[in-house]
């Protein structure tokens, strides 16, 4: 599947004009549909210079952060292995450290108050040591853990550390054993490999560069340090979709994708969250997850809509600019303007079973409406008041799956002649009619009923 002629020219302006006007030496970008590629561009070569080597889909480029959410996803295949438990301390799997009280959980979502940097020089730009030096320069807190949401590369070290004694190898050999090779992302790397772009710095106020240097980050590496092309990055942004391969279940990507702490800047509304390794945006009602990633030379971003699976990724090699901070959403804009996603025909092939459950029904002196949407009884409009999804757990069993009745039990009570009774929500009693006198209703109704 690909886009059409006429989209992929309007997207390859718009990847030109970001180049140009952003100054960046290369620009690479993909669109991720149903799972596929649909669409990539470059934009530039690769040493910033007319003349050069043009950038192109096999490019590697450094996609700094965004290495951390591979982390997270090995970090929570270990949970559903049961190996650990996200509420352990962190000093249970790597003792001796200062941040051996934060959970592992408050690592994953930047909540653990651990510090953002380390002590020592600007480790993005200089060779890292290992975890025992990493620890032995002091790193630790700067809040109390689960107070606020506070940015921390240093964390993601610790948890990259985290890997390696659970597995008894480097975490970049994790990384590769449990996700690349199953994806088939041969051309994601620790170091460039093969054709790959040289990380630049653009003077903010003349048209000269500054190559940056690269490295290995050491300790510090699991935080930043992966190198990926635009088709292996689209390739992880199918997976966010919910392309998994099996990988990951369904569940756990979703629990990775809820927002665990805001991200708060003072002043601002609240638009932004951090999951379990992933980032979270609530764009115009629409929830967006995914990562950005910065390191001298590169810029990275990688975004998902979470309610179709339509994804964006780019790749740069410069240091700075403000070219990218629009670009990934209005390239989406584009694809979702010019090729609305297939809309699903409705067809009638629901449980008449059902019908016994939906229509009216009361708690106390107050009125909601119950319908079967596919396998799930909606009670009132999910993400108004306490509208809520239920699915099917067992015979006439529920379980709640939004908002305030998330994880709640739903029980469908019935009379000696199996007609239904009332619905029982976790204590509150649902009837036909308001305070039903054979609704069981806690507390009783009044003899005089109403009057």
């Amino acid at each position: 599947m690909t886009v059409l002629p006429r989209t992929a020219t309007l997207l390859d302006h718009r990847l030109a004009t970001a180049q140009r006007e952003g100054r960046l030496p290369s620009v690479v970008a993909g669109l991720v549909r149903a799972g596929e590629l649909v669409w990539s561009g470059a934009v530039g070569t690769l040493d910033g210079r007319a003349g050069g080597a043009p950038a192109d889909a096999d490019t590697q480029y450094r996609m700094g952060s965004v290495t951390k959410t591979f982390v997270a996803v090995c970090v929570l295949r270990l949970r559903d292995a049961g190996r650990l438990d996200l509420t352990d301390r962190f000093e249970q799997h790597v003792p001796g450290s200062a941040l051996g009280g934060v959970t592992v959980e408050q690592l994953l979502s930047h909540a653990g108050g651990t510090q953002a940097e380390t002590e020592g020089p600007w480790w993005e730009r200089t060779p890292g040591g290992d975890w025992d030096h990493l620890v032995g320069t002091g790193a630790g807190q700067r809040f109390r853990a689960g107070r606020r949401f506070h940015y921390s590369n240093v964390g993601y070290g610790a948890l990259g550390r985290l890997l390696e004694v659970a597995h008894g190898t480097g975490w970049a050999e994790v990384v590769r054993t449990e996700l690349l090779e199953p994806l088939g992302m041969t051309r994601t790397t620790t170091r460039p490999d093969g054709r790959a772009a040289q990380g630049l710095a653009v003077h903010p106020f003349a048209d000269v560069l500054l190559r940056e240097p690269e490295h290995d980050g050491g300790a510090m590496a699991p935080a930043g340090q992966l190198w990926t092309t635009v088709g292996d990055l689209a390739r992880w942004a199918a997976f966010l979709g919910g392309d998994t391969a099996g990988l990951l279940s369904t569940d756990t990507l979703a629990e990775m994708c809820e927002p665990h702490h805001v991200v708060d800047e003072p002043g601002q509304p609240w638009t932004g969250a951090h999951g379990l390794g992933w980032q979270v945006w609530n764009v115009d009602g629409v929830r967006h997850a995914g990562h950005g990633g910065s390191m001298p030379g590169f810029l990275a971003g990688l975004r998902v809509r979470l309610d179709g699976g339509d994804g964006v990724v780019t790749l740069t090699n410069t240091t700075a600019s403000p070219a990218l901070k629009g670009l990934g959403d209005d390239l989406l804009d584009v694809l979702r303007t010019e090729e609305p996603a297939a809309v699903e025909p409705w067809s009638a092939d629901g449980d008449p079973a059902l019908l016994e459950l939906v229509g009216t029904w009361h708690w106390g002196a107050s009125t909601t409406t119950a319908k079967v949407v596919g396998e799930h009884l909606v009670l009132g409009e999910p993400g108004q008041g306490r509208g809520s999804r239920f699915a099917p757990v067992g015979p006439d069993a529920w379980v709640g799956l939004d908002g305030y009745h998330t994880g709640e039990p739903l029980r469908v009570v019935r009379r000696a002649d199996g007609t239904v009774s009332h619905l029982d929500l976790a204590s509150f009693r649902f009837s036909r009619t308001p305070y039903a006198p054979d609704s069981d209703v806690p507390g009783g109704v009044d003899d005089l009923g109403w009057h």
